[in-house]
């Protein structure tokens, strides 16, 4: 049995200084709260100017801006398409901003746009106004992320007093806590709490636009309802302390300080309310709010308890690696790196919607999620005894279906097509890319696969049915049957690798072996369900085109001959349909040699974090663990991992974290640890030469 508590606690983050790459966040899938060096967002500016802003984002927490005084919004109907010749005719896309169109492209593409809910930090207090700390006057500073708990513990001395803060994100609630103590309180030093406008930039807030917003603090009841044009929410504070709550003279500004003592215990409740109709007007009636106050708030202790179980429970079930008797000295990297994306996943990424690629714990393309990335973020879940936790964005799927309906038949297609960048809307958002994309198309059935698969529910297919297929029935209306009898993925399409001309593009590789793969897992789940296998499904299925290879080497798509020349960039994406999922026709021998020559003449700075994982899922099939490893721990600029644990993609400054570098890692590790379904060879994935001691448990072979 691994030591799970010691194996934790061994790689728990600390912190002695404002690390402005590795801020530590806490929270529980629906909300999250990231800090600074004070274990809150006292910071704010200079993290923001320089790596990562500090946030505090939920799964509901959305804001859509008004196009102006006189109209509310854009719709899809105002949008000016992209007009593709395919073989079913004329099809339309919103590709390009047509002339004359652009200010609908751009609105839709920003809007809705995820809200940072609240700042929350230290500041000083005097006469309606405070003061900004600076770092520098800060010293003896420690921090330390309990991952076994969900507590963040924070310690430091400024003007000559000692602070401990103690923070907390409740582990099911919409809820923060945080414990300060500090004979400072009575000398100045108050709580910050500070409400933004919307923003579909990184931060997620406009700190320019006072008078655009509301703030409606009943002090009564201590809650602020916050209305910000047609959207609306509520926060109550509670505290175990009698407490002044000041008004100051930045509108949107508060200050919280305790009327005696040194210590505060802090309580900060989220709630969505229900948004103002589309016609209707900014009043102030309350009538149908639901309130806050009204629903029993625990305890501070009781709900520092009821985190503390949560995170109990979780790492109780979820599978865990110990590598720490191995000798090689990368070992306890790729230790920390597993645990550390084992909690990162969790609070960023397990939630009830599929999620963006930062998480909630800043902006990505306006806090819009990526379906693409849906599977990164997620398959590794049931292969790791979570597949639970891959159940509410799910559900969430289920409940989007209509919209996909919708999407698929705008172009003639039936069943339910995925768009790429939506918001919490399901809204296919504009982009000289994401329409056109279809990987993310499979990725509902192959997780529904493989949660049935290694939980052996059947409950999970009769739940999820429509998804699996409608999911199906567009896949097999968008193959085409060329003259062969071979079904093809046509043109217009821009493959996983996105640098292709979507004009010129057709059967890329791994999207080809998906749709095979995929359509045979949607047909033996409905055979499970006691039904007929669908004729259509399996015909498409055995009779896709074989992958295009030349020279013994895969290609990314048809013709693409200068794959290894002027295409040697960006994602390796032939090498995922052997590697990630094998659809059993490929050729061992051809993808060994197109895996040695992405190693050798590849842009490696190009690739991203989880092209790294592909690499060496590959390796890993092919019995080549030593090239595994050295694949997975790639020292380059987007295979960085920091302090937090969270995949920095160092040349972009608009990912100061990239989630599906840590999924895409521990569906590696699961390959690496247990192999696949069939493979003989123990600990596949890691060298046999003495230097590795592994050790692993609730991991299943990927199917």
């Amino acid at each position: 049995m691994i030591d799970r508590e010691a194996l934790i606690c061994r790689h728990n983050p600390t912190l002695h200084s404002a690390d402005t790459t590795s801020p530590l966040t806490i929270g529980n899938g629906e909300l999250a709260f990231t800090a600074d060096i004070t274990g809150m967002q006292t910071l704010y500016r200079k993290y923001k100017e320089e790596h990562m802003p500090l946030c505090t984002l939920s799964q509901w927490g959305w804001h859509t801006s008004p196009v102006s005084k006189e109209r509310y919004a854009y719709h899809r109907g105002d949008l000016v398409e992209t007009a593709y010749d395919s073989p079913r005719g004329t099809v339309h896309y919103p590709i390009e901003a047509a002339p004359g169109n652009e200010e609908v492209y751009h609105w839709l593409r920003q809007n809705p746009h995820r809200l940072n809910l609240v700042r929350i930090g230290f500041a000083d207090y005097d006469r309606q106004q405070s003061t900004e700390w600076k770092e520098e006057e800060l010293s003896d500073m420690s921090q330390i992320l309990h991952m076994e708990q969900g507590i963040l513990e924070s310690s430091f001395v400024r003007g000559g007093e000692q602070y401990h803060v103690e923070s907390i994100c409740h582990g099911s609630r919409d809820l923060l806590q945080f414990h300060i103590s500090s004979k400072a309180f009575e000398s100045g030093a108050a709580v910050l709490i500070a409400f933004p406008y919307g923003s579909p930039d990184i931060s997620a807030s406009d700190w320019d636009k006072p008078q655009a917003h509301q703030t409606i603090w009943d002090g009564e009841r201590s809650t602020f309802t916050r209305i910000l044009d047609h959207d609306r929410y509520e926060i109550t504070i509670s505290c175990k302390e009698r407490t002044d709550f000041i008004p100051l003279e930045d509108e949107h500004h508060y200050c919280l300080k305790p009327q005696h003592g040194d210590e505060l215990h802090l309580m900060v409740a989220f709630q969505k309310l229900t948004p103002f109709a589309e016609d209707g007007t900014l009043q102030k009636d309350r009538d149908d709010f639901t309130e806050l106050s009204e629903q029993l708030l625990p305890e501070y202790e009781e709900g520092k308890q009821e985190t503390v179980e949560s995170w109990k429970q979780f790492w109780h079930k979820i599978g865990m690696v110990d590598l720490h008797e191995s000798s090689d000295p990368r070992a306890m990297e790729l230790e920390r790196r597993i645990v550390l994306s084992e909690y990162l996943m969790r609070i960023n990424s397990s939630g009830s919607r599929p999620p963006q690629e930062t998480g909630l714990t800043c902006n990505s393309w306006y806090g819009k999620f990526h379906m693409e990335m849906y599977f990164w973020h997620e398959a590794w879940l049931p292969l790791w005894g979570g597949s639970d936790l891959l159940m509410p964005s799910l559900d969430w799927c289920l409940a989007q279906l209509p919209k996909a309906r919708e999407n698929a038949a705008r172009n003639g297609y039936k069943g339910a097509r995925w768009p790429k960048m939506i918001a919490d809307d399901a809204e296919d958002s504009p982009s000289p890319i994401a329409p056109l994309l279809i990987w993310q198309q499979p990725h509902i059935i192959y997780m529904i696969y493989l949660a049935y698969h290694v939980t052996g529910d059947v409950s999970i297919l009769q739940k999820y049915r429509a998804l699996i297929t409608e999911s199906a029935d567009f896949m097999v209306d968008f193959a085409q049957q060329n003259a062969e009898g071979f079904y093809e993925l046509p043109s217009p399409v821009i493959p996983v690798q996105e640098c292709h001309d979507p004009r010129k593009t057709a059967n890329p590789t791994f999207e080809v072996e998906y749709w095979r793969v995929t359509l045979l897992q949607a047909a033996q789940m409905l055979s499970v369900l006691g039904e007929t296998m669908p004729q259509a499904y399996l015909s498409v299925a055995e009779h896709m085109i074989p992958s295009p290879q030349a020279d013994g080497k895969y290609l990314a798509c048809t013709g693409r001959t200068d794959t290894f020349t002027d295409y040697a960039k960006d994602h390796p994406s032939m090498l995922m349909a052997y590697g990630v999922i094998d659809s059993g026709r490929m050729d061992e021998q051809v993808v060994e040699r197109t895996l040695d020559q992405v190693c050798d003449f590849w842009d490696e700075q190009s690739l991203w974090g989880w092209d790294f994982a592909v690499m060496a899922m590959t390796a890993t099939r092919l019995s080549q663990p030593e090239r595994a490893i050295d694949l997975i721990l790639k020292d380059t600029m987007k295979n960085v991992y920091v302090t937090s644990g969270n995949n920095r993609q160092v040349s972009r400054d608009d990912l100061p974290l990239y989630l599906p570098g840590n999924g895409s890692l521990l569906l590696a590790v699961a390959a690496m640890c247990a192999g696949f379904e069939g493979c003989t060879t123990k600990l596949p994935g890691f060298p046999k030469d003495g230097t590795w001691k592994v050790t692993y448990e609730g991991i299943t072979p990927i199917p």
